[in-house]
């Protein structure tokens, strides 16, 4: 495999401990905010559906999360495990952002993945919903990039 089809561990039959590694590990790639750096993560031929958007490979998954990091500033996300079976795992989310009027959401969804025999991912089929928020509701606090670990995950925040 090129550095562009790296595998990635953990590969699945995944357990619970490897499905939740591989969760936070989607979860700090997406809070990098490094949209070529989150499509290694992916089959250079995997299938999304965001939203109501469809990307389609690498390149379109670059052009994709570029546009989404334009519009949604100050992006902090967490990843919760949901549930997992053999290659697949299923997570819910939530994610504040604000937009260039400095308006506050927090973004709801679930997402459901497949992966390849390399620990790439090859579907990733997500739904998500926006609530408006008041600065003064939002929950994520800690500088841009990587979660602490001794963040409060989703069930201890309440959503």
């Amino acid at each position: 495999m090129n550095q562009s089809n790296a595998a990635k561990p953990p590969f699945p039959p995944f357990t619970r401990e490897t499905a939740i590694q591989k969760v936070r590990m989607a979860e700090d790639g997406w809070n990098s905010r490094d949209p070529v750096r989150v499509s290694l993560a992916y089959t250079a031929d995997s299938q999304w559906r965001n939203r109501a958007e469809f990307p389609r490979g690498r390149e379109e998954i670059v052009q994709f999360l570029t546009r989404k990091w334009e519009k949604e500033l100050e992006y902090r996300l967490i990843k919760e495990l949901w549930a997992f079976e053999g290659n697949r795992i299923a997570v819910r989310f939530a994610y504040e952002w604000h937009d260039a009027a400095g308006n506050w959401f927090r973004s709801y969804g679930n997402e459901n993945w497949e992966f390849d025999e390399h620990g790439l991912m090859q579907r990733r089929f997500a739904s998500i919903n926006d609530l408006a928020i008041q600065e003064s509701e939002r929950k994520y606090h800690w500088p841009q990039g990587r979660r602490p670990d001794d963040h409060p995950g989703l069930g201890e925040l309440g959503l």
